[in-house]
This record gives structure tokens, C-alpha cells and sequence, in this order.
């Protein structure tokens, strides 16, 4: 089936995590494996890879059409594929977004660039976006980074990329500011078309999906999906008391993936699968590390309370 490179990116979009074998290398059967599992959650609208989930970062370019090439054979005829364009210039940039088109991807994830946390110009973002959507037809997602850090668009900018890159259909927003997330989503999900609002605000989900996003694009969908889809289902039928039973089930998965440092978000939600007896082993590349057993021990402790472990340490369904 070929993608849907009309695809509108909106609801419940897990990113997933990429396992790798003692030596490094990727190890493809639980990837496969781990694609299958996620995608078998019934109320997903698409599935992201080649992101911060997957180590893109120490993944080379060769690696990244691999996992395309993997995600596209195990889960493209039933789910749209998000695939991230992770790069420090633009030119390298257009050619991952070439690739991910021609792998059968349904939309692009863009990442900024890290010259940006010297500064930044408008010009300068509306070039980047430019470049990726002459390279590639299909819809791109805005990944919105905290100001603080340089990296993010304010919202005049992003505006001004939105007008003149009209393949911006999305923003996948970490602003980690409330007041500014929700100016985002009433600012974009008012343009005509809508420019979707994908919260990444996961350490405070329910919050910020009451404010009105339009989706969810999180890594620990590659742990929680199922209950991601009930929470989002939940508060589009403004139903806040059942939404608020389901946050109190997310919640201490929540504090445990995204604690100091937060580097190690995808490092926590590997020993998670691992736990919940969906992976083999919960390796991740340099410069990350195996985080202690007694971070593991609060994640064991955190599954348990969300229901997804009983006490002996045997998996549960998540619904």
C-alpha cells in the first residue's frame, strides 16, 4: 500500500524505541517485534521513528533508512509512518527527508537545527523548513523546542514559516511553558487550514490535552500507548472523571520516565519494556549508559502502580 502523504497529523502518535543487540548493532527482530506491538493499539493514528525515541542522534543515515525500510514492511499498510529529520544543516536535512519520502514515509518530524541554540534569525527557519519540503511532498510537523534554549520558534516565527512553507501542517510542541502552549494551540488550531497542535508534554498529558491539542506525539507511547489513546479518547468527549482515572494510572509512569536527567527519558522506557517482558535487554548508545538498578527499581514500582505489572512482576494489559 503506498503512504498517505495526505495525512493529517492529529491524535495519538507513540513514538517508538530502537533496541540494539550487546555490540551496539540494531537488533531488527525486536524492533520488528516491538512495531508490531505498539501498532497493534487499537485507536492509533500513526506510528514516529527516527526521533529522540529511537537514538536517531547516534543512528548515521545509512541506519535511519534501515529502520524506515523495517517500519515500512511490519506496520506501512496499516499506520502512517512520522519519520524525524534530525540533522545540523539544512542540505543534509533534504536529503533525509528525500530518503523518508522515498521509504514510504507519510510525514516529516523536523527537528531544528543545533546551530540555533547560538541564535536565530526568521530567515534563517524559513530556509531550513524551505529546503525539506522542496525535497519531499508530504506533511511536516514542526518539532517546537523550549525557547530557553535557543532552538525554539517564537510564535511570530512560527507563523512566518507556517505562511511561507505551507507543508507545515503540525508542530509537535515541548515549549514547556503552559501559557505558551495553550497561545500556540488556539493560535495555529484557529488558521485556516489548521496548523494541528501535537503536545509533547508528557510529564503533564491530561493539562495539556484539556487545553485543546489536537494530538500526541510522545515516546512513551512505545510503553503506554493503549492508555495514551483512552486518555485522549476521554477528554475529546469531555469526560473529565473518567480522564482523570486514566491520568492517575499514566501518572507514575510519567514521573518516572521524565525525571532528572531527562537525557535518559528512552533509557527509562526501554528497561520499562524490558520489565514488561517486550524486550530482550535495554541497551543504549554512547554517550548514554545503563541507568542504576535503583532507577530501575522505581520504574518496576512505577509500572506496578499504573497497572501494567502486578506485584510478582508479571506483565498486565494496559487497558
Amino acid at each position: 500500500m503506498p503512504p498517505d502523504t495526505k495525512w493529517i497529523p492529529q491524535g495519538v502518535v507513540p513514538a517508538v524505541v530502537l533496541p540494539f543487540h550487546e555490540d551496539l548493532s540494531i537488533d531488527e527482530a525486536s524492533f520488528r517485534a516491538h512495531l508490531r506491538d505498539v501498532a497493534s493499539v487499537e485507536g492509533l493514528s500513526a506510528l514516529t521513528i527516527n526521533a529522540h525515541s529511537t537514538e536517531v542522534a547516534s543512528c548515521s543515515f545509512d541506519e535511519q533508512q534501515r529502520v524506515l525500510a523495517i517500519t515500512a514492511a511490519e506496520v506501512g499498510g496499516r499506520l502512517p509512518i512520522v519519520h524525524g529529520v534530525y540533522a545540523e544543516g539544512s542540505l543534509e536535512a533534504a536529503r533525509i527527508a528525500r530518503m523518508a519520502a522515498a521509504g514510504g514515509a507519510s510525514a516529516l518530524l523536523v527537528f531544528p537545527p543545533g546551530p540555533f541554540t547560538m541564535g536565530q534569525r526568521p530567515e534563517m527557519a524559513i530556509e531550513h523548513f524551505r529546503r525539506i519540503a522542496d525535497a519531499a511532498e508530504l506533511p511536516i510537523i514542526a518539532f517546537q523546542y523550549p525557547l530557553s534554549g535557543g532552538q525554539g520558534y517564537p510564535l511570530a516565527t512560527l507563523l512566518k514559516i507556517i505562511e511561507a512553507v505551507p507543508r507545515v501542517a503540525a508542530i509537535k510542541d515541548w515549549c514547556a511553558s503552559p501559557q505558551l502552549h495553550e497561545r500556540q494551540v488556539r493560535t495555529l488550531q484557529a488558521l485556516r487550514p489548521a496548523v494541528n497542535v501535537l503536545t509533547t508534554h508528557s510529564a503533564w498529558l491530561m493539562s495539556s490535552l484539556v487545553s485543546g491539542a489536537n494530538g500526541l506525539l510522545s515516546g512513551s507511547g512505545s510503553v503506554i500507548a493503549g492508555l495514551q489513546v483512552k486518555l485522549f479518547r476521554a477528554v475529546r468527549a469531555n469526560d473529565l472523571a473518567t480522564a482523570r482515572q486514566i491520568n492517575d494510572r499514566i501518572w507514575p509512569t510519567a514521573e518516572a520516565f521524565y525525571s532528572e536527567p531527562w537525557v535518559d527519558m528512552h533509557n527509562r522506557m526501554k528497561e520499562a519494556l524490558v520489565l514488561m517482558g517486550k524486550l530482550p535487554r535495554a541497551v543504549v548508545r554512547p554517550p548514554l549508559v545503563k541507568i542504576p538498578p535503583t532507577e530501575i527499581e522505581r520504574v518496576r514500582a512505577a509500572l506496578i502502580a499504573a497497572g501494567l505489572l502486578d506485584r510478582a512482576g508479571r506483565s498486565l494489559r494496559a487497558a
